[in-house]
């Protein structure tokens, strides 16, 4: 595998992850705003910060859920790149 394709599947690899990673948080977000968007239509409030504190309690709380699993993630990505760099280097 030249250097190339190797540097495109790394890549590849943390985009996905990244994706993963940050897929529950947005997911939340965008359904907790639809949410607050339509109780604001319906009872004709228009306050900004209506929309913004129910989206950070809840990503807090989906950050600390899903926390440990984020984090065993990321580990399990950076060990893999750590221990693919002997096969990476080649004298």
């Amino acid at each position: 595998m030249n250097p190339e394709d190797l540097f495109l599947q790394i890549l590849q690899q943390g985009l996905t992850l990244t994706a993963q990673l940050l897929a529950p948080m947005l997911l939340t977000s965008a359904v907790v705003g639809i949410l607050v968007g339509l109780f604001q239509s319906v009872t004709q409030i228009n306050e900004m910060t209506l929309t913004f504190i129910p989206k950070v309690v809840i990503v807090g709380i989906v950050m600390m859920l899903l926390g440990p699993w984020m984090l065993h993630m990321i580990m399990d990505f950076s060990t893999s790149l750590i221990l693919g760099i002997p096969a990476a280097v080649k004298f």
